[in-house]
C-alpha cells in the first residue's frame, strides 16, 4: 500500500504540533549535537553539551584548541565519548580547514557536493550528515533514522531490507521540496517513535496513524 505522506504528516502534526527541533542556539552546536547523538538518546547529548558550554567550548577555534582527552571528559554523558571525541575532532578540522569555521562559508556549497564531503569525514554516516545539512544549514535533506525505518516497517510501508536512500527517496518523492517541512515532519517521526513505536511493547493501538481523522 503506498502511503498518504502528507495525511501521515497531518495527523502526527494535530497530535503532538510543533515539535522546534532541533535545540541549538547555533548551528554549530547542531553540528556538534549530530556526532554526539549517535547511538544515545538526547537527554544524554544535552548533558555533554550543558559540559561544553560551562567551558566556553562551543565554537568551532576554542574547540579544536581543547585536547582529546578534555573533551572527551566532557562528552562522557553521551557515551562512547572517546570515539565521539576523535569524531568531533574529525569535523572540526574539516570545517575549519575547508571553511575556517564559519557556517556563512559552509552554506555557500551546493547541497549534493557538500554531503559528498561531509560523508567523507570520519564518524559521519549518512544520517549525520543530513542531520546537519538540514538542522545546521536549513537544506531541504529528509533525515532517515532508526525510528523511520521501524515506523514504516510496522505499517507495512516498506520492506525490510529497505536501505537509507530508498525510504529518503519516498519522502523527498511524495514531498514538496522543502527544509522546514522536512524538519518538522522527521521530528514528528521520532516523536511518534519515543512514545508509541516503541521497540520494545509498541502502543499500536493508540498510535495516532491509526486513528480515523475527524470528519
Amino acid at each position: 500500500m503506498k502511503p498518504d505522506f502528507y495525511a501521515i504528516y497531518k495527523k502526527l502534526y494535530s497530535c503532538f504540533g510543533p515539535q522546534r527541533w532541533w535545540p541549538a542556539r547555533t548551528p554549530f552546536e547542531v553540528m556538534v549535537g549530530a556526532i554526539l547523538t549517535q547511538n544515545t538518546s538526547w537527554s544524554n547529548v544535552e548533558l555533554a553539551i550543558r559540559n561544553l558550554k560551562k567551558e566556553k567550548l562551543l565554537s568551532a577555534l576554542k574547540l579544536s584548541k581543547a585536547s582529546r582527552r578534555k573533551i572527551a571528559s566532557l562528552i562522557r554523558p553521551a557515551g562512547y565519548y572517546n570515539i565521539k571525541a576523535v569524531r568531533l575532532a574529525a569535523l572540526l578540522e574539516f570545517f575549519l580547514l575547508n571553511y575556517a569555521g564559519s557556517i556563512r562559508r559552509m552554506s555557500l556549497e551546493d547541497t549534493q557536493e557538500l554531503r559528498l564531503k561531509l560523508l567523507s569525514v570520519n564518524g559521519i554516516g549518512q544520517e549525520t550528515a543530513d542531520s546537519i545539512l538540514l538542522y545546521a544549514l536549513n537544506r531541504p535533506v529528509f533525515v532517515v533514522d532508526a525510528y523511520t525505518k521501524r515506523i514504516l516497517l510496522r505499517h507495512r510501508f516498506i520492506n525490510d531490507n529497505a536501505g537509507y536512500e530508498e525510504i529518503q527517496k519516498l519522502f523527498t518523492g511524495n514531498l514538496k521540496n522543502d527544509a522546514g517541512l522536512f524538519n518538522e515532519y522527521h521530528a514528528l517521526l521520532v516523536r511518534l517513535g519515543k512514545e508509541f513505536c516503541l521497540k520494545n511493547n509498541p502502543r499500536c493501538s493508540a498510535c495516532p496513524l491509526r486513528q480515523k481523522s475527524a470528519s
